[in-house]
């Protein structure tokens, strides 16, 4: 029964996994988009991208998910997003605006003084962000960064609202059975892959200690 379980929860965590990995993907570069737009100078793009994070941030994920796969269809008689696919197009949106709020606030942290002396160099201001200020902002992210990107792993789990096979729904199908030990078995995976990423994330910054900028 062990080998069972253990076989049935590594087929949920792979999909976990999938969800966890594409979500990554798509919301990191997305998140920096999102934010220079918040940053705009134009006011009525800045206006509109902080809304829409507001509005995102605002709200739970389990929500989204709920109107991104079934919205379509009821609202526009559109067919729906095959269920994987809603799934990263939620998860890819919330946490790209989650994303987005750390990377300015990363950004908006450096000294001004810092910006005006590339520019008394010389430097333009591709040149001051890529070669001055990026470092240091990637040093000031990592924490909130791994904090956010830990979470991500456990809220893979919600993906189950619209019916995604994942770890926990693996764990629960053996309740029917009369056993509960294979949902606290789950656990161990959600530790284990969580543990790996602290770890992960606490050598970024060591790395990263010599810009105290």
């Amino acid at each position: 029964m062990f080998t069972q379980v253990t076989t049935s929860l590594l087929l949920g965590f792979w999909e976990s996994l999938k969800v966890f990995g594409l979500t990554l993907i798509f919301s990191i570069p997305l998140g920096l988009v999102i934010c220079f737009g918040s940053m705009s100078g134009f006011k009525p793009l800045r206006a509109l991208t902080r809304g829409f994070v507001w509005v995102i941030r605002g709200t739970p994920l389990m929500l989204q998910l709920i109107i991104i796969f079934y919205g379509p269809g009821l609202m526009f008689d559109l067919p729906a997003m095959p269920r994987f696919t809603a799934t990263i197009v939620a998860f890819a949106i919330n946490y790209a605006c989650y994303f987005s709020e750390i990377y300015r606030g990363g950004i908006e942290s450096i000294p001004v003084g810092q910006y005006e002396a590339g520019q008394v160099l010389g430097m333009t201001k591709s040149q001051i962000f890529f070669k001055v200020v990026l470092l240091q902002v990637v040093k000031r992210i990592t924490a909130p960064m791994g904090n956010e990107i830990i979470t991500l792993v456990k809220d893979t789990s919600l993906a189950r609202i619209i019916g995604i096979y994942e770890l926990i729904w693996a764990g629960e199908r053996f309740i029917k059975k009369g056993l509960i030990w294979p949902l606290f078995y789950t656990g161990v995976f959600y530790l284990l892959f969580s543990g790996l990423l602290t770890l992960l994330f606490g050598y970024l910054e060591k790395k990263l200690d010599y810009f105290r900028g």
